[in-house]
């Protein structure tokens, strides 16, 4: 509550006037009556009343004290309101009256609230009458003093004497406010008023006020029932401050006033007769207090005495109130004369003592007391008084049997009160102000500290040593125990403490870690803090100095001593000793060590400091609240929960190696739960934020310590009460209007944190706790409800929900955003957060999105720091968003309307829509990007494009312009400066920051030890221009902080904003019509800002990675279902690409990722982005037709299709040649500098860039129709660095040793460079590479020497066996791809040269690699996969076009080609009927391409070996004349027969199944679903349907895949025709070579018993049957032209027939 009137007050006095007048007080003042009438006589409001209410977290609260804290809270509003606006006569009237009803509730109940109420509405119309009195010029008068009838009514009122005396004081205090303003305005009045009796009245009123207040003494009242009631110091000390100073003003000008000090001086002369000079005392009475002495013998104070004492307490708070005031001084001049009693003196150097306080009081005192001023006062009395005194006692001591000389009363009291001024704790407290002043006054006082002051002798307790009793000095431990402890008074040892304090703080040598001070540690932990329980105090206020100073002490000692390394040893073996009084010498032992010893097992001090805090958060409260001690026990609560601080932070340094005497902090906690309950319970103590936040970071150590803290706190019935103190901590800390300097202080900061680190710890945890999770059940099955139950949740929301005071409160937002978002990707809290995000009630994810998100930032000279905080609540709000699409349930219908809200808010509305159906039309869209309003994802990536700070202002030219070498460039780069103690910290966001403070120490350190070691002091103006120098540098310092913090922002928010562009495109975008309008505009624009110069190079690397996603999704919107069609149907225009951009969206695509890539400021690693999107953008320009789509099977549909007359291909064909064209014309124009770029990056970059340059390399040279890119690659050298690199392979032990697989996919790139040149510019291409000598490279490379692929069946159970196959997939086979491009060439050249240099290297290569050809020849092909089946088909196709010109067969390539034969031709295809399955697997139909592929090769090979090598075969194996085991077997005409058949079963099913689809996607409307769904389970990949699907794009996808698998099966019958014309060709050149006479080949021997006509008409009866289903093929079924095919088929049945009738 006191954080809460704080605000109040605040907020009242920032009102306006016209809304502070008359009018808004008289309602204050009404609404006090009304709060008074609230509390009846039963106090409870009334008989039909509750006694208590809810209060705003839901606890039940007495009335009583809601009503009294209102009623308070209303009072200071009054007393900041009369600062505003000047108070009218009918106000005061009121206040006058309110004051006097509350005087008369005070006097029956002494509650400290009531009190303060009361203290309030004095001091209203005490302010009210002081500064209108003091307000009165002549040309405007005083709004009081203007009203002649209020005057003398008023006066009327005050003067008027009451029965009850504490109303009476009250009004009494009144009555000398009202004199006071009667004085300031009497110069007024009698000027305006001409009239005699006017003037004569105001005098009169005067003279009646003052005989009044003295005679009434209203001074004494307002010492003894105000200044020094426990109510009045324990106020806000902004309203304390407030009142003394009009106290101030009050004495001022009453004292200033000729009629005042006249009545003073007769008041004066009064206590002078009246009060008796002297009276004698004893010697035992001189120990007593002067209070005590003289108990019940004393009259009461007079008046005199009283303003002494008045003026006294006035400024012994408010001492800078003396500077300047003349009027107080000629006061004291004035007072000090002519004492004729001590009563009077005492007083007066009382007074005197309290005005010395000041540095300008206490040089008046000292002059006064010294000169003339006084004659029976000053230091010559004192001393002539001590002097008399002390002959007395020497005679008496010196004579036998007499006895003690008496003490006048008189004497003794003003001894005291001298000794006041000069008491040595008062010269103690005087000597600290002067320590801080210089190291070398210090050390001197340390000096006169030591020679003069009471020595600290600590040793062996004196009741173990009887003898030493004779023996005893006077030290501090004597002065304590003896003299202080049994007069129960301490001045002397508290003010010793504070000055031994004041100096070990000062202490910078920390090299002996406190040894010194062993002795001052020992005197206080065993005789001073130790004891203070038992210990009996005549004033409780003294107990608590002691207390405080203690701790201030142990405070001290575990902050400024760290613990090394040193300390974990030496404490086991104490533990084996037997229990004695010391553990080690008191020379050995460590202050800080001892502490620490104390706590870690629970001793003296641990158990003082608990028992503090063990009273209760309640009970301190209280007694702040209602003692005088109170500010003294909270700061000593304050230092307990530090210092428990401080030890958390060290015991598990040594716990490990002190186990088991000493343990864990938290462990001896735990042996009492009510002591975690204690500490943690302070939260709530809301006088003191140090306190608050003390407890929080105690709750966040035990959360770390304790992984059963929340059952204990449940257990204790502790935790609803911590989760509203915790609320309420918040909720008060959110109200505030002050920003707080320093973010580790803030409560709320420390709040959230702690929530936002136990969230990812075991359930139930403490932010599961004070979020009110359900801990009944699972976490995750909570259902949260903030509305109904009062706790940090609710409070967090609502401070998001309105986002007050941003100055204030930035940080409480960013972090509020923070933990929301942590929650929302918790597994365990994600679900019921999202669950109540998502709620309309709540409508959280797009509430922000209109007002936070797209708002201006605040200007960075104005206030940076709410610029930085704002950047990252956005973020943190994005974020959200983020994980909302991501994460969202769509099968909820609260999700789903999330989701879609934040995507219709996100990305705005899209293009215009026609009859309720997006428009579709076939052609490209022209570009609609200026038609459609900015949307908001447009608008946030515009606030965040803002130029970056200027973090550098560079330091170098700062340090080059010293005139002094501070090295402070080597102090920040000092690697040895990161840590603890050093100049870089971690701020709460993360970032590393300079230290200023620890920084600004280093530069002093480095400065003083240069001069140290010349021995050089610097002088004055040296000084100060180092001081300059490290002024300027620290300026540097917070400006790099607030740049770096800013930058760091910056990029926060564009990362967020990133993720939820990546998410929604990535999943949620099917949900938005205009889909590609929408990532178009997000790529325009991510691409303008990346290219911006004011774009970081980290942001313009997300911005890349944002461009790169919408990039990919255009590529894949294209090809997508296209959804809100106008009916269920599908027609052949639904495959042709509908949301292609236009030429002039795409060409300014090309253009702005141009000046993108060739930004000023880039690196590898950003270009290695650009130029994937370069890629990606080439290939959305490439397709126009999806590419599953084959054209063969687009020119059926439409041809088809009726109504097609509006489908204009030729158009779209010129469109996309058109476009092709433009971007090379874009390329050519910054051709050079592209070059350069991708030409350096593959020359020197990373294996990573090198391996995607290659890439775009290849990419230019695939759109590079004029070889001018070619041309550039070979002028720049870079082909020829390609081949020395493939030639710089590493190769050990006859293969290729990689150093990474990056290696590999950087050596498969070039590979796939030179491929595409070789495909792209055909045999002139080639014939580039071949002539540079490309197979050398290759070759002296030995790049398919790869021992895994030589013993690849081995390594299939090894763990490498992945890296195996990756090696051969992006080694072997593209030098593989390579190779067989080259043999192109061979065709070209004669067949007589034999000695073609081509045939030559390439017979040259395939010996060099034997065992690598041999091992893939020998390969199973049925086993084979996929990836060893193209090799197979690689080197069977290089063997086929090159080793025909080979002579010998010594490396058995020719046998291995024909054994394949016979594994492959006579191979019977086992495929399953088609019309029984619709349609083959997608594996098998993968396989058999890849089968019927490679016997094309080896049909190949065989078909140039009978046609250019004259070989001819034999009809079957039993003609030959040896064992068929002989190694040179060839292939058979029956076997060749054997593959027709098998070609022309595979062409029948091929033709049928393509036939067959075609006709179903013909007649894809007529479908059935259930049809439908058959034929895209049986041909789709993957699964691609969800339930939820309609038929239209069932449709569409079962249409889609229908067209792929007959482009698959169209493939395979292209491979087919031309396998079958082979066979038919070598099978007819044998029929018609055939003849009686001649049957065989001159290399044949037959058996002598064979009959070779019987095997030609057996292979003719086997022809026959083949051919004849030739024949009938349909060319409709086929879809290609079988004329030239079928004459073939013809001939071969015509002679196939003669030969069986021959």
């Amino acid at each position: 509550m006191e954080g809460h009137r704080l605000g109040v007050c605040a907020a009242a006095a920032l009102l306006p006037e016209e809304c502070v007048c008359t009018q808004p007080r008289e309602k204050k003042s009404v609404r006090e009556k009304n709060e008074l009438n609230r509390e009846e006589p039963s106090g409870v409001g009334g008989p039909q009343c509750e006694r208590y209410v809810l209060d705003s977290r839901g606890s039940l609260v007495e009335r009583r004290a809601v009503v009294a804290r209102e009623r308070l809270i209303l009072g200071h509003c009054l007393v900041l309101s009369v600062l505003v606006v000047r108070t009218s006569p009918k106000d005061v009237k009121e206040i006058f009256s309110l004051l006097k009803d509350s005087a008369s509730e005070v006097s029956d109940n002494n509650a400290t609230v009531k009190l303060q109420i009361t203290f309030s509405l004095l001091f209203t119309l005490v302010i009210a009458f002081v500064s209108d009195g003091l307000s009165t010029v002549p040309d405007k008068a005083s709004v009081l003093s203007s009203n002649a009838s209020f005057r003398r009514e008023f006066h009327e009122l005050v003067i008027a004497a009451g029965n009850d005396p504490i109303v009476d004081g009250f009004t009494g205090v009144i009555r000398l406010a009202w004199l006071v303003h009667l004085m300031l305005i009497q110069d007024g009045i009698v000027a305006r008023e001409t009239i005699s009796s006017g003037s004569s009245d105001e005098t009169g009123y005067l003279s009646q006020c003052l005989e009044v207040i003295f005679s009434h003494n209203v001074f004494q009242f307002l010492l003894d029932k105000v200044l020094r009631t426990a109510a009045y110091q324990n106020e806000d000390e902004d309203m304390i401050y407030m009142y003394n100073a009009y106290l101030h003003k009050l004495i001022t000008c009453f004292l200033s006033n000729p009629l005042a000090r006249d009545k003073i001086k007769e008041s004066k002369e009064w206590t002078m007769n009246m009060l008796s000079a002297y009276r004698v005392v004893g010697p035992h009475e001189f120990s007593q207090d002067s209070s005590t002495t003289s108990r019940g013998t004393e009259m009461s104070p007079s008046p005199f005495n009283s303003i002494l004492d008045f003026v006294s307490e006035i400024y012994k708070k408010e001492p800078e109130l003396l500077s300047g005031n003349d009027v107080l001084w000629t006061f004291v001049n004035f007072a000090g004369e002519d004492h004729t009693n001590f009563q009077t003196l005492v007083a007066f150097l009382n007074m005197l003592s309290t005005l010395a306080s000041s540095q300008e009081g206490a040089s008046k005192v000292y002059d006064l007391l010294q000169g003339k001023a006084f004659r029976s006062i000053g230091w010559s009395t004192l001393f002539e008084c001590l002097t008399i005194y002390d002959d007395k006692f020497k005679q008496s001591v010196q004579t036998a049997g007499s006895m003690l000389p008496e003490i006048q009363e008189g004497d003794a009291k003003a001894l005291v009160a001298y000794l006041n001024v000069l008491k040595k704790g008062a010269l103690r407290n005087a000597i600290v102000t002067f320590i801080r002043v210089s190291p070398v006054l210090k050390d001197s006082i340390w000096t006169y500290l030591e020679q003069y002051d009471l020595p600290v002798v600590v040793g062996p307790d004196v009741q173990s040593n009887p003898q030493s009793m004779a023996s005893q000095v006077y030290d501090m431990q004597f002065e304590l125990n003896e003299i202080e402890a049994r007069r129960e008074q301490y001045p002397s040892t508290i003010s010793f403490l504070n000055l031994i304090n004041a100096l070990i703080a000062e202490e910078r040598d920390l090299s002996d870690r406190g040894r010194r001070f062993i002795g001052i540690f020992r005197f206080i932990y065993d005789h001073v803090f130790g004891p203070f329980p038992q210990r009996a105090y005549a004033d409780p206020c003294e107990k608590w100095q002691l207390v405080v100073a203690s701790l201030q002490h142990f405070h001290m000692i575990l902050n400024m001593y760290d613990i090394k390394e040193e300390d974990f040893d030496g404490v086991v073996d104490q533990s084996r000793l037997s229990t004695a009084k010391e553990t080690s010498p008191i020379q050995f032992q460590l202050p800080v060590l001892e502490l620490l010893k104390d706590f870690m097992s629970g001793k003296t001090v641990f158990r003082n400091i608990m028992g503090i805090l063990l009273q209760g958060v309640n009970s301190v409260i209280a007694e702040r609240s209602s003692q005088i001690y109170g500010q003294l026990l909270e700061k000593a609560v304050q230092l307990s929960l530090e210092i428990i601080l401080l030890v958390f932070g060290k015991d598990l340094l040594l716990s490990d190696y002190w186990r088991p005497l000493y343990q864990p902090l938290d462990v001896i906690l735990s042996h009492d739960h009510n002591q975690i309950v204690a500490l943690l319970e302070y939260v709530r103590y809301d006088f003191q934020p140090k306190v608050q936040q003390s407890s929080i970071r105690i709750m966040s150590i035990l959360s770390t310590r304790m992984i059963g803290l929340v059952q204990l706190l449940l257990k204790s019935n502790a935790g609803n009460s911590l989760i509203e103190d915790y609320a309420a901590c918040l909720e008060l800390r959110s109200e505030e209007s002050q920003t707080i300097d320093n973010n580790n202080d803030d409560p709320g900061i420390l709040i959230l944190k702690l929530l936002i680190e136990n969230i990812s710890r075991p359930a139930p945890n403490i932010t599961h706790l004070l979020l009110k999770f359900d801990l009944d059940m699972p976490v995750e099955r909570t259902v949260l409800q903030p509305k109904f139950y009062y706790s940090c949740l609710k409070v967090i929301l609502d401070i998001l929900d309105k986002l007050l005071k941003p100055d204030a409160n930035a940080l409480l937002h960013e972090f509020g955003f923070q933990l929301l978002y942590e929650l929302c990707v918790d597994p365990l809290t994600c679900v019921p957060m999202m669950d109540l995000l998502s709620n309309k009630k709540y409508q959280f994810f797009i509430k922000h999105l209109d007002t936070l998100g797209i708002a201006p930032l605040p200007k960075r000279n104005s206030n940076q720091p709410l610029r930085i905080s704002s950047l990252h609540q956005r973020a943190w709000l994005l974020k959200l968003l983020a994980v909302e699409l991501h994460t969202g349930e769509v099968s909820s219908s609260k999700h789903r309307e999330a989701c879609q809200t934040i995507l219709s808010h996100f990305f705005g509305q899209g293009i215009a829509e026609a009859g309720g159906h997006q428009t579709m039309s076939p052609f490209p869209f022209e570009d609609t990007s200026e038609t459609v309003s900015k949307s908001q994802v447009l608008e946030l990536l515009e606030v965040i494009q803002f130029r970056c700070p200027d973090a550098t202002t560079k330091l170098s030219s700062i340090v080059s312009s010293m005139k002094y070498d501070l090295m402070a460039e080597e102090i920040l780069g000092n690697p040895g400066n990161s840590g603890k103690g050093g100049v870089y910290y971690y701020s709460e966001r993360g970032d590393r920051l300079i230290d200023l403070a620890s920084f600004h120490d280093k530069l002093w350190q480095t400065y003083n030890s240069a001069h140290l070691q010349g021995s050089n002091v610097g002088n004055e103006v040296e000084l100060n221009d180092v001081k300059e120098i490290i002024q300027q540098l620290l300026r540097w310092g917070w400006k790099h902080n607030k740049n770096l913090e800013e930058q760091a922002a910056q990029l926060h928010m564009l990362t967020a904003w990133s993720q939820v562009v990546e998410v929604s495109t990535s999943r949620r975008l099917a949900m938005l019509e205009n889909r590609s309008d929408i990532l178009f505009q997000v790529l325009d624009a991510s691409l303008s800002a990346s290219a911006s110069p004011d774009c970081s190079l980290k942001m313009a690397f997300i911005l890349s990675q944002v461009a790169l996603t919408c990039m990919a999704k255009l590529r894949d919107e294209r090809f997508l279902f296209p959804g809100s069609l106008s009916s269920d149907n599908i027609t052949c225009l639904d495959l042709i690409v509908v949301k292609q951009l236009s030429n002039g969206a795409c060409l300014t695509i090309l253009f702005k990722l141009i000046m993108a890539i060739l930004r000023n400021e880039s690196s590898e690693a950003l270009r290695r982005r650009q130029y994937a999107l370069l890629l990606s953008y080439f290939q959305y320009c490439q397709n126009v037709v999806d590419p599953d789509v084959p054209t063969t099977v687009l020119q059926f549909l439409l041809l088809s299709e009726q109504d097609n007359e509006y489908i204009d291909l030729p158009k779209i064909d010129r469109e996309q040649a058109e476009l092709a064209h433009a971007n090379i014309s874009t390329l050519r124009k910054e051709a050079q500098s592209i070059l350069d770029l991708v030409i350096k990056d593959a020359t020197h970059g990373s294996e990573p860039g090198k391996t995607i340059s290659l890439y775009v390399i290849d990419a230019l040279i695939c759109i590079d129709h004029e070889r001018y890119f070619l041309g550039q690659l070979q002028s720049r050298g870079f082909l020829r660095s390609c081949f020395t690199g493939i030639a710089n392979v590493s190769s050990q032990d006859g293969g290729l040793s990689l150093d990474s697989l990056q290696r590999a996919c950087t050596f498969e790139a070039e590979l796939a460079l030179l491929l595409r040149i070789s495909h792209k510019y055909g045999k002139s291409g080639a014939q580039v590479l071949f002539s540079m000598g490309l197979l050398q490279h290759l070759a002296s490379g030995r790049a398919i020497n790869l021992q895994g692929g030589v013993r690849w069946v081995e390594t299939r159970l090894r763990r490498d066996v992945a890296v195996d196959v990756d090696r051969q997939r992006l080694v072997v086979t593209p030098v593989l791809r390579l190779v067989y491009s080259l043999t192109s060439l061979v065709d070209t050249s004669d067949y007589l040269e034999v000695k073609n240099k081509i045939v030559r290297e390439v017979i040259d290569f395939v010996k060099g690699h034997q065992s690598f050809f041999d091992h893939i020849l020998r390969l199973d092909v049925v086993e084979a996969d996929e990836l060893r089946l193209e090799q197979i088909n690689l080197v069977v196709g290089i063997l086929s076009k090159v080793w025909p010109y080979e002579e010998s067969d010594e490396y058995g390539f020719v046998q291995g080609l024909f054994g394949m034969m016979h594994g492959l031709f006579s191979r019977d295809s086992k495929v399953p009927n088609f019309v029984g399955s619709i349609v083959s697997s997608e594996n098998q139909r993968n396989s058999e391409l890849q089968m019927y592929k490679l016997c094309f090769n080896l049909s190949s090979y065989l078909y140039f070996l009978v046609t250019k090598k004259s070989l001819r075969l034999q009809f079957s194996e039993a003609v030959l004349g040896y064992p068929s085991s002989i190694e040179l077997q060839q292939p058979t005409l029956n076997l060749l027969n054997t593959l027709l058949a098998s070609v022309t079963s595979a062409l029948e099913r091929a033709s049928e199944e393509k036939s067959l689809l075609l006709n179903k996607i013909r007649d894809i409307n007529e479908m059935s679903r259930q049809q439908v769904d058959e034929i895209i389970n049986m041909c789709v990949r993957e699964d691609t349907l969800s339930s939820s699907d309609n038929i239209q794009k069932r449709r569409y996808i079962a249409m889609v895949e229908m067209c792929r698998v007959v482009a698959g099966r169209d493939q395979l019958i292209l491979l087919l025709l031309p396998l079958a014309e082979h066979v038919l060709n070598i099978i007819l050149i044998h029929l018609q070579e055939c003849s009686d006479s001649n049957l065989v080949t001159k290399t044949t021997t037959y058996s002598a018993k064979h009959d070779p006509k019987q095997d030609i008409a057996l292979l003719c009866g086997k022809l026959v049957p083949n051919l004849e289903r030739l024949e009938v093929l349909s060319e409709d079924k086929v879809g290609h032209n079988l004329k030239v095919f079928k004459r073939l088929t013809t001939s071969a049945k015509e002679i196939a027939i003669q030969k069986l009738i021959l």
